[in-house]
């Protein structure tokens, strides 16, 4: 017969367990560990990955706000110095200004003065340039 169940059989059938037992045992076991420990290295990549990921968003978001509100206070404490640049300008201005009037009248007052003593002593100019001029004339005809 073609299948019979002779003493080659069960000796197989031992032989085929202890093979199988000893695969499980070399092979089978060993591989499936290291898959499994390959496995949740893998997982806790991902994990740590998302997790970075997600640390580096909230500290861009971070770093993006303190950007913004170190902006805002430059451009605070900018326009505080232009105003307070454009009041001391305007300071100085009105000060030069009154310096400068001040300056103007003195020079109106001298100028006003010389020009009373000039026509104080126009007449006196007048005949000593006449004298002059006659004593040309009449020098000169001599």
């Amino acid at each position: 017969m073609f299948l019979s169940l002779d003493g080659t059989f069960w000796v197989q059938l031992v032989n085929f367990a202890i093979f199988f037992v000893l695969l499980d045992r070399v092979f089978l076991r060993p591989v499936g560990a290291a898959v499994k420990k390959r496995r949740e290295y893998i997982e806790s990549v991902q994990s740590d990955y998302e997790k970075y990921a997600a640390q580096i968003s909230s500290s861009q978001a971070d770093a993006d706000r303190k950007r913004g509100v170190a902006r805002r206070e430059a451009d605070e404490t900018i326009a505080k110095a232009r105003a307070a640049a454009e009041d001391e300008a305007n300071e100085i201005l009105a000060e030069k200004g009154e310096d400068a009037a001040a300056m103007v009248d003195r020079a109106r007052r001298t100028v006003a003065g010389e020009v009373e003593a000039a026509r104080a002593r126009e007449g006196e100019l007048a005949q000593t340039l006449a004298g002059s001029l006659l004593e040309r004339v009449l020098g000169g005809t001599r």
